[in-house]
């Protein structure tokens, strides 16, 4: 049975503080019509700015250590710690949703998303009519990170399931895995409470970074990897407001805090994963495998995913159903080109990065129309066809980084340094490879190279002018 969007029935809000910026913070939960997608909004400055919940917005360093949280930034604007928000709201699969907040941060509340959670529930969580939009994971995808041993897996599986495990070569924690085969029945009773956590060690570390002004020992757990008359204590028991002393717990806690599962670290793991890769912008149908996961290489897995996402979504669009290895068949592309039999010449695209780069294929035949004068005898594709074969591939390019594709129309304007250094005959299939090197408003710059069993046989800068059709004079 198809999945439906869904969204929340009212609004809904809940106060606390941010755990890095130790500041009051009111997050504010508001429905959202199908489509929308999830967007933060900071309403504390003038005038408000709407931060969609996007990788492509994700901030590598904006004052609060990227290792230690997932920031958003947007017009000089950073939102900071949202993956146990994103969490609440992946776990219940939301897909619409406004949040609104009154500072820069979320507030931290016990440390785990069952906050956000509780509050997400109390609002009521209703279904919309539009079906939901997944991120199907097609083939194996993987990124590994030799010097962290990091490791994380996307393997093809028609449902979502997420398994991590952890090993910090620490007694207190020892090595941990968990994992998670259903968000309806799992989400909310084993992982939504699971709370943040860190080692002793790093807590200086993080007091020195002008970090967790917000942190306590009841919104994380503290786990003792070093002695303690190696530690500051007077800097960390005002830090995290402890009255009384400071010790180390029988289970190995700072303060013998107790966890809520006895792999209660794993666990905020798979939290913060499920937070992080909700950044791709949909759902996920696929099996994630993680090793040591951090915030860092979640984002860098989410943005691999999202470039394949956004690669799916244009094969949907113009083509249906997908085909392994082929990103617009022949009917796909004439759908976005405006040529025509005899001189469409691009047979189909094989790889895509939108705004970046292309490869399509070209199947030279010796019924092609241009060999019967060039030349009689000896049949040779002609170079300006095949410099017209790259430019049609780089204008899917550029026609597909459009809103409304389907209303421009591409015009080369242009070309510099062409190399024809092979003569390209019947029964060849060239392959086109093209760059985008500068974008302006409406111009364009590309690098495009032709190759035949992978020789180069054409290369060329191609430039072009990105028009309005109803704007054209005939």
């Amino acid at each position: 049975m198809e999945k439906r969007q869904r969204t929340i029935r009212s609004v809904s809000s809940y106060t606390g503080i941010g755990l890095h910026t130790g500041r009051p913070s009111t997050i504010t939960f508001r429905p959202a019509p199908e489509n929308y997608g999830i967007v933060f909004v900071r309403t504390d400055v003038e005038p408000n700015v709407e931060i969609p919940a996007l990788v492509d917005y994700v901030a590598a360093d904006n004052g609060i250590d990227s290792l230690r949280g997932t920031n958003l930034v947007k017009d000089g604007i950073t939102i900071y710690t949202v993956e146990h928000v994103l969490a609440a709201v992946a776990g219940l699969e939301i897909d619409n949703l406004r949040i609104e907040l009154s500072a820069a941060e979320p507030p931290v509340g016990d440390g785990s998303a069952m906050p956000f959670v509780n509050v997400l529930l109390e609002a009521g969580i209703v279904e919309q009519e539009a079906p939901k939009d997944y991120l199907v994971i097609e083939e194996s995808m993987y990124y590994h990170d030799e010097k962290k041993g990091i490791d994380l897996v996307a393997l093809p599986l028609d449902d979502f399931r997420v398994t991590v495990m952890i090993d910090y070569k620490n007694p207190a924690l020892g090595s941990q895995h968990s994992g998670l085969f259903s968000l309806e029945k799992e989400f909310i009773t084993d992982f939504a409470p699971a709370r943040t956590f860190c080692f002793l060690h790093e807590v200086e570390l993080l007091i020195d970074q002008e970090l967790i002004k917000g942190g306590t020992l009841h919104n994380a757990v503290v786990i003792c990897d070093k002695d303690l008359d190696q530690i500051n204590e007077t800097k960390i028991r005002e830090t995290l407001r402890i009255s009384g002393e400071i010790f180390v717990g029988e289970n190995g806690m700072l303060n013998n805090t107790q966890l809520r599962f006895k792999n209660e670290p794993a666990r905020h793991k798979v939290l913060d994963l499920l937070g992080d890769l909700y950044l791709v912008g949909a759902p996920i149908k696929g099996q994630i495998l993680a090793g040591r996961p951090g915030h860092k290489s979640n984002i860098e897995f989410a943005r691999r995913l999202r470039e394949f996402y956004k690669k799916q979504q244009l094969t949907r669009k113009y083509q249906g159903v997908a085909q392994k290895g082929i990103v617009f068949d022949f009917d796909a592309i004439q759908r976005i080109l405006p040529h025509r039999y005899p001189f469409l010449f691009v047979d189909r695209i094989v790889e895509f990065e939108a705004g970046k780069r292309i490869v399509g294929l070209k199947n030279v035949t010796g019924n092609e129309e241009f060999f019967q004068g060039h030349f009689p005898g000896h049949p040779i594709m002609p170079g300006v066809i095949i410099i017209e074969a790259m430019a049609q591939t780089g204008g899917i390019m550029l026609l597909n980084s459009e809103e409304d594709p389907k209303d421009k129309i591409v015009y080369f304007t242009g070309m510099d340094n062409v190399r024809f250094r092979k003569p390209v005959f019947p029964g060849s299939q060239l392959v086109f490879e093209l760059e985008l090197l500068k974008r302006r408003s409406t111009t364009c710059k590309m690098y495009g190279k032709a190759y035949v069993d992978g020789q180069l046989v054409a290369e060329a800068e191609l430039m072009a002018a990105i028009l309005d059709r109803d704007k054209i004079k005939n």
